[in-house]
């Protein structure tokens, strides 16, 4: 299982937030790049970055950042945040970025993901974001009435490479994953699921492991190694 970490990025600055609130934000440092060749080093395979602003403006708004973080490291990097057009996703994937993730447009235009997913196999991830079962949108600003496993199942056989699923209550509370829906997930779909949202400990990674029999092949952590809770590289040989 894939332990992937996460750098969130608003105002070209590192930061984590609470539940996706924009007005709850901890600053853990001004150098995006700096710190994704720290977590290079210490033996991440694989880096999700979320450009915070573009999510909010709907259009990426951290480019600079990106182009920093893509110049230093060497391993793929997944970008999200504010991605609407087949444009865009071209225009991230000829700077670097190995996948792109795409959220709200899920819901608004499913016709792009499908479209991108044939366009550029095995590079679009779609990103679920649901906030008890429902699916949340703009920046995580609106819930919708569908439920997850309504969403995963649109976009079965158009070449999606994965899912990232993230339980809202519990992003950035460190409060442990939610087992029980990411299983759920992962079983209602052949797409493989990334989980996201609450991982603060070894102990969380070691629950996870068995849902990769389920389909959960990777799990995305920010807050957690920022904070000091659970070391990078301790997560990864557990995982391994």
């Amino acid at each position: 299982m894939l332990v992937i970490p996460a750098i969130d990025i608003k105002n070209g600055r590192c930061v984590r937030l609470q539940q996706g609130r924009m007005d709850s934000e901890t600053v853990y440092g001004d150098d995006p790049a700096a710190m994704a060749l720290r977590w290079e080093k210490e033996g991440a395979k694989l880096l999700h970055v979320v450009d915070l602003d573009g999510a909010i403006q709907k259009n990426p708004q951290n480019l600079t950042a990106i182009d920093q973080i893509l110049s230093v490291i060497d391993i793929p990097v997944q970008f999200g945040g504010g991605v609407r057009s087949v444009d865009t996703i071209a225009m991230l994937i000829d700077k670097g970025v190995e996948r792109v993730v795409l959220g709200t447009e899920a819901i608004r235009n499913p016709e792009l993901i499908r479209s991108a997913a044939v366009r550029f196999p095995d590079r679009i991830v779609v990103g679920i974001d649901a906030h008890k079962g429902l699916v949340a949108i703009e920046g995580w600003t609106e819930v919708t009435d569908i439920t997850a496993i309504e969403l995963a199942r649109r976009f079965e056989d158009c070449g999606i490479a994965a899912i990232n699923f993230t339980d809202i209550h519990r992003d950035g509370m460190q409060t442990g994953p939610n087992l029980e829906e990411t299983q759920r997930l992962a079983e209602s779909v052949s797409i493989p699921v990334v989980a996201s949202g609450g991982v603060s400990t070894l102990e969380d990674i070691r629950n996870l492991l068995p849902l990769e029999k389920a389909g959960v092949v990777g799990v995305i952590t920010g807050k957690a190694l920022y904070s000091g809770t659970m070391n990078l590289a301790a997560a990864i040989q557990l995982a391994g």
